[in-house]
C-alpha cells in the first residue's frame, strides 16, 4: 500500500496521522513545505520518502512536483487531513484515475453554501444562507435572511473570519473587518447549544462516532479574548436529547457521499429539541480534539483512520469510558509569559483525572488568540462523569491564569 500524505509535518497533528500510516503498513510518501532537513527522525523514520515543494497551496504547482515525482511507482492512496488540502488530494486522484472521493464531492465538504444546498436536498434542516461575492450582497443577503445573522467565509475552516450580526452596525463592522474574505456564506443563527459529530467512516458509514460540546460556541469564544474555551466530549453520545444530532450526522455523510475517512461536522441544538445543521468537513478535527477522541475511550484514532483509509477496516474496540474535557488558556497582557497562577492547585483538585497540561510556560512569546484555538496552550482532563467533567473543566477555566508582558 502505498500512500501519498499531503502535509504530512503541518498541522502538528499531521506527524501522528504520518505515524498511524506507518504503522498500519503503508509505505508514505509525504508532501509538505517544510524543509527535509527540519524534520525529526522519528518522523523521517514513519516515510518512505518525502517531497518539499514551495508553496504547498499551490494547487496546479504542486500536482505538477508531485506527478514528476511519483513518475514510474504505483500509488494506491491520496490522502490529506487538513482541511485545505482536501480539494488538492481529489484533483490528483482524478488525474491518476484512483479511487476516492472526486473533487466535486469534496467540494461539497469545502464550499460552505453548496454544501447547505446538498445536505437541504437530503431533506434535512440546516440555516438559512446566500452566497455572496461583495457587500451588496452581504447587505441583500441580511435584509432577506433577517438578523441576527452570521458572515463567514464560503470555504473557511474552524471560526476564524466568521461574525454574528445582530443589527445592521454589527453587519457594517463584520463587513469592515472580512475585506480580504472574497466570497462569504450569510446564513441565519441558530438558537441553541453547539455539538460536533465526528466520524470515522467506511464506505460512508461510521465505524466510529464522537460528540463533544462546545462550550461555550465557538463564535462566541472567538469574541472575547478573556474566554477560555472549553470543549468537553460526551460519553454518553446516545442519550435521548443527543440522538436527533447522531441521525442528522449520519444523514448527512449520506448526503454528501463520504467515503473512508475522518468527518468533523458541527451542528446546533435547539432549546425545541431540534437538531439543526452547522457545518462539515470531510477531515479530522482539528484542536486536540483527535487526542480527546483518544483519552475518551483509549485508543489510537491516528491509526484507527490510517487503517480505515487503506484497508477499510476499524479493529480498535471503542467504550467511552471518560467524558473528557480541553481548556485553552489566553494570557494577559503582551509579550512573553511572566508568570502562571493556579495550576498547581488544578492539578491537585483534579488529582487522577488530570491528562495533560501544555501550557506555554514563563519565558515562551504569547501566541495570537484570533489565529489559533490552542492560544497559550491547554489542560485536559477527563472523568466518567458529566457533571464532574465539566466542574473541573471549568475550575480550570476560571482558576488557571496565564500573564504576559
Amino acid at each position: 500500500m502505498r500512500v501519498v500524505f499531503l502535509a504530512a509535518t503541518y498541522p502538528a497533528e499531521m506527524v501522528q496521522f504520518t505515524r498511524g500510516l506507518a504503522e498500519v503498513g503503508a509505505e508514505v510518501y509525504g508532501v509538505g513545505d517544510a524543509s527535509k532537513q527540519s524534520l525529526s527522525k522519528e518522523l523521517k523514520g514513519w516515510m518512505t520518502d518525502y517531497l518539499q515543494v514551495p508553496r504547498i497551496m499551490d494547487e496546479d504547482d504542486v500536482i505538477e512536483r508531485v506527478t514528476q515525482w511519483m513518475r514510474g511507482k504505483s500509488i494506491d492512496r491520496v490522502l490529506a487531513n487538513w482541511e485545505p488540502l482536501t480539494i488538492l488530494a481529489a484533483r490528483l486522484r482524478e488525474r491518476w484515475s484512483m479511487p476516492g472521493m472526486s473533487v466535486d464531492t469534496v467540494r461539497g465538504f469545502r464550499d460552505k453554501q453548496l454544501m447547505k444546498e446538498r445536505v437541504k436536498a437530503a431533506g434535512l434542516r440546516v440555516p438559512k444562507s446566500k452566497r455572496a461575492l461583495s457587500e451588496a450582497d452581504v447587505r441583500a443577503a441580511a435584509e432577506e435572511i433577517g438578523f441576527p445573522i452570521v458572515v463567514k467565509p464560503i470555504a473557511g475552516a474552524g471560526s476564524a473570519d466568521t461574525y454574528k450580526c445582530r443589527d445592521q452596525a454589527e453587519l457594517e463592522a463584520a463587513l469592515a473587518a472580512t475585506k480580504h474574505v472574497t466570497e462569504c456564506s450569510v446564513e441565519e443563527f441558530i438558537e441553541g447549544e453547539e455539538f460536533t459529530f465526528d466520524t470515522i467512516s467506511i464506505d460512508g458509514v461510521p465505524a466510529y462516532e464522537n460528540i463533544a460540546q462546545y462550550l461555550p460556541k465557538p463564535i462566541e469564544a472567538r469574541s472575547e479574548q478573556w474566554i477560555s474555551p472549553v470543549i468537553i466530549t460526551v460519553k454518553d453520545m446516545y442519550q435521548p436529547r443527543l440522538l436527533p444530532g447522531v441521525e442528522l450526522g449520519r444523514n448527512v455523510l449520506k448526503a454528501l457521499n463520504m467515503d473512508d475517512t475522518f468527518g468533523h461536522m458541527e451542528w446546533f441544538l435547539t432549546p425545541k429539541g431540534e437538531a439543526v445543521f452547522g457545518e462539515i468537513g470531510c477531515r479530522a478535527p482539528g484542536g486536540h480534539l483527535v487526542d480527546q477522541m483518544n483519552w475518551t475511550s483509549d485508543i489510537d484514532c491516528f491509526r484507527e483512520w490510517a487503517r480505515v483509509a487503506c484497508w477499510k477496516s476499524f479493529e480498535a474496540k471503542a467504550p467511552r469510558k471518560y467524558n473528557c474535557g480541553i481548556v485553552f488558556k489566553r494570557a494577559l497582557g503582551e509579550g512573553r509569559i511572566t508568570r502562571i497562577d493556579g495550576l498547581n492547585a488544578w492539578k491537585k483538585q483534579a488529582g487522577r483525572w488530570f491528562v495533560d497540561d501544555q501550557l506555554l510556560r514563563p519565558g515562551s512569546r504569547r501566541r495570537n488568540w484570533k489565529q489559533t484555538l490552542v492560544s497559550d496552550g491547554f489542560v485536559v482532563c477527563r472523568h466518567p462523569d458529566w457533571e464532574e467533567a465539566r466542574r473541573l473543566s471549568f475550575a480550570a477555566a476560571t482558576g488557571i491564569k496565564l500573564f504576559a508582558a
